[in-house]
């Protein structure tokens, strides 16, 4: 990774009163990175193994795609949301290791009890708890990479953060697929309590150990002192009233940024959430098949995505843009538009996967950018604030409604489960030319952001 280019700054954050800037990231820094995206990737197993069990639950518990969506959605969602805010407080004022440490654990306990869960409202409410304590990361993680880095590598710190969702919801395809094939053939019986498992169960129970081992690891790592921002001469505590009039000021930017990268989060969400019943339903895969390929590609384009993010960035900033971390983001919302059209149209599995490989690589190519933007256009003492809004946001839309508008479409407008994928194109491609609407009116905020730090 350390090969790998990355985006400078706008000239603004690079003159900006931000001490160490120029100074080396330690072996700490680095660690906490490792630490952190191993946190991230497996949060993402744990919230996204569900999307290939969609067969198996079904049988079980006689669901409609429709009340599936819910388990996707609205159960981690609800809790996700309701606890954002509070732990972007407690980002702001409190110590982040600590809110990490304990964040991890939860979450990985709550992953377990869904393989106990012996009914479909105790799935919902394990699944409440996975998505309450990963409430926790976003926040924490952001605040503490920002005053773990010099300003220079700050984008380089978060794309190999960011790799964590693709990493995850790779390997949570790839694995839980192998994973649930081979539990069909375990004979569990002698084992005392795991004898009644069903292998869904078997699958939920191995993807929530991980987590326990990397909260071990975050011990390791070190609480950073706090940082300045763009704009800041000191990092005073922000009372609420400060940070209500910040966002105020700055609502050309905020405002619109959170509803382009809200929407954008829905492709984000849709299509792995999806993707997987669609190659199965429409061309008779197995869940083995599609876990492995569509797992491979999500892994390598979505890695790869966020990767070559900053390295556009670097590009287009040579060349005099500025407000490359926000124009990059706007191309990639725009470049979705016939990229989701096209699912429409797949007759094969191949053609799908072409369209599903390039969709990842398309919402995946943003995300560190657009994370870097608003880190770096937010005082210090709000941005776990700032952050947690972007995640209540993006998780309202995407998590909490892309699953379930796919759904309803299926099952109430087209009636035919195999029509999911005309489902999937409908929604993904509406969501991004929603998106590249906001983030070009956001990208003009940024830009007046970036001339205001400049003086």
């Amino acid at each position: 990774m350390s090969g790998v280019a990355v985006a400078e700054l706008p000239r603004a954050a690079q003159t900006a009163p931000i001490p160490g800037q120029d100074d080396a990231p330690s072996a700490g820094a680095w660690y906490l990175i490792f630490v952190l995206t191993l946190a991230y990737t497996v949060s993402f197993v744990d919230r996204q193994v569900l999307n290939l069990l969609i067969g198996p639950l079904k049988a079980d518990f006689g669901l409609s795609d429709t009340r599936l969506s819910l388990l996707q959605g609205l159960a981690f969602t609800f809790a996700y949301i309701l606890f954002s805010p509070i732990f972007g407080r407690m980002a702001d004022t409190g110590n982040r290791k600590v809110i990490l440490l304990g964040g991890i654990g939860l979450w990985s306990l709550g992953t377990s009890l869904c393989g106990l869960a012996r009914s479909y409202w105790q799935l919902f409410i394990a699944r409440m708890g996975v998505g309450g304590a990963e409430a926790c990361l976003t926040p924490a993680a952001w605040s503490i990479i920002v005053d773990s880095f010099p300003t220079r590598l700050i984008p380089r710190a978060f794309s190999i953060f960011l790799m964590g969702p693709y990493i995850g919801g790779g390997l949570a395809l790839i694995f839980g697929g192998l994973l649930l094939e081979a539990a069909q053939g375990w004979d569990l019986s002698a084992v005392p309590y795991l004898g009644a498992l069903k292998p869904w169960q078997v699958v939920f129970m191995v993807a929530g150990l991980p987590g326990f081992v990397i909260a071990l690891m975050m011990l390791r790592i070190r609480e950073p002192s706090r940082k300045l921002a763009l704009t800041e001469t000191k990092p005073e505590r922000m009372a609420i009233a400060q940070v209500w009039q910040v966002f105020v000021d700055r609502r050309d930017f905020y405002g619109n940024f959170y509803a382009g990268m809200a929407s954008l989060v829905i492709v984000l969400y849709a299509f792995p959430a999806w993707m997987p019943a669609m190659l199965m339903r429409r061309f008779g895969a197995s869940a083995a098949t599609v876990g492995v390929q569509y797992g491979v590609a999500v892994l390598v384009t979505g890695s790869l995505g966020v990767l070559c993010g900053p390295v556009i960035a670097s590009w287009l900033e040579r060349r005099g843009r500025v407000d490359a971390l926000m124009r990059v983001p706007m191309a990639a919302a725009a470049l979705l538009i016939p990229v989701s059209i096209a699912l429409a149209f797949a007759q094969s599995y191949a053609f799908a996967m072409i369209v599903a490989t390039l969709a990842s690589f398309a919402y995946s190519l943003p995300m560190a950018l657009a994370s870097s933007a608003l880190q770096l256009a937010t005082p210090n003492r709000m941005r776990g604030i700032s952050a947690s809004i972007y995640v209540f946001v993006a998780s309202v839309m995407g998590l909490g409604a892309a699953p379930t508008i796919v759904a309803l479409l299926t099952d109430h407008v087209f009636g035919d489960e195999r029509s999911v994928g005309l489902s999937l194109s409908l929604t993904c491609a509406v969501a991004a030319a929603i998106s590249a609407f906001f983030l070009s009116r956001a990208l003009r905020g940024y830009r007046r952001i970036l001339d205001d730090a400049a003086g």
